[in-house]
């Protein structure tokens, strides 16, 4: 296994993102005005940085691992998390039923909207409409990434006719801010302080960890005041890990949602989480998947991803009993860097 190799190859392919947050940074510039804002705090970055557990070791770590750096949409991905622990434990008995039912008044009412379910929301194909956190959905109507199959059909903002819930997928942080307020009120204590307490605390994470929100983000839930975290840093605050850390989360999907002998989530949350979304198979619940090789070609089909720009990157591989976690490198340049990690464990 030739890691320096590897490593020396992915030292190369850094962000172009710059590290003291001067622009261009970020994605939030992208929006139209007035929204085309932080409303939420950001931080300087570091370096490339990466660690791979390869069959129950920790086979190469380089850069400031132990850093914490914002991960932007691989705080989707915890929240995925956060609604399988809820289905785990009873409190949401079926991702099938409609929002409304557990979560009135924030948002879901109205003939089409009362219909979108949990199971919507994780797989992004709500086509929820209103304003969360101040920020309406239409902001990110249109959007593609340069992870999804096809082509863009229209421009990003535009007032794109919505469809029946589950009709359509479009990646949209707005909707994914309507995710976390529904969690929030659902299980009724703030998001973050649950996520330290059932993940990264049993996981024996010990590095500096935030889950911060926007300066509009205060909310009511039983008469107590919460902060509503989103679900990225689209427009700032957001999570900030650090790669070891996020290595530690991933081993635990890899293994099923497993840990030294202790059940975090159940092993079937974790595989419905990588179950393909219908009308977009790339897509589970708030994780990507390559099981048609669509989004890195030279990753397996078993693979599957949490990404967030910048770039940040979790693989998870449970055939090849693989987690590697790739920090602030140049997204153009991903399938390169995953090239170099299967060329060093012997599966190119």
């Amino acid at each position: 296994m030739n890691w320096q190799a590897a490593i020396d190859f992915i030292n190369t392919c850094e962000s172009p993102w710059s590290r003291d947050c001067s622009p261009p940074w970020g994605i939030h510039d992208q929006d139209p005005a007035p929204y085309n804002r932080l409303y939420g705090p950001v931080h300087a970055r570091g370096g490339v940085a990466g660690v791979i557990h390869h069959r129950g070791q920790c086979l190469a770590q380089w850069g400031e691992v132990h850093r914490a750096d914002l991960t932007f949409s691989v705080a989707k991905t915890y929240l995925a998390l956060l609604a399988g622990l809820a289905v785990d434990e009873g409190l949401l008995p079926d991702v099938h039923e409609p929002v409304i039912k557990r979560c009135p008044g924030i948002g879901f009412e109205g003939e089409r909207l009362s219909r979108i379910t949990w199971h919507h929301l994780l797989q992004q194909t709500s086509e929820w409409e209103g304003s969360c956190l101040g920020i309406p959905e239409q902001v990110d109507r249109y959007r593609w990434l340069t992870y999804q199959p096809g082509a863009a059909e229209g421009r990003k903002g535009d007032a794109r006719p919505l469809g029946e819930p589950g009709s359509r997928f479009e990646y949209n942080d707005v909707r994914i801010n309507q995710l976390a307020l529904a969690l929030l009120h659902l299980w009724q204590r703030p998001l973050p302080e649950l996520f330290t307490e059932r993940f990264l605390q049993p996981l024996g994470c010990t590095d500096p960890f935030q889950w911060v929100g926007y300066e509009q983000g205060w909310t009511t839930v039983r008469g107590q005041r919460m902060m509503s975290v989103p679900g990225g840093s689209h427009w700032g605050g957001g999570v900030s890990i650090s790669a070891w850390d996020q290595a530690l989360i991933g081993l635990m999907l890899m293994q099923g949602g497993q840990y030294q002998g202790k059940t975090l989530l159940s092993k079937k949350w974790v595989a419905r989480m990588t179950q393909p979304c219908d009308v977009a198979p790339y897509y589970g619940y708030l994780v990507w998947l390559n099981q048609a090789g669509h989004l890195f070609e030279a990753a397996p089909r078993s693979s599957w991803f949490a990404i967030g720009a910048g770039s940040s990157i979790t693989w998870i591989d449970a055939e090849l009993q693989l987690v590697c976690v790739l920090r602030w490198i140049d997204a153009a340049k991903t399938n390169d860097c995953i090239a170099q990690v299967m060329a060093a464990i012997g599966r190119s």
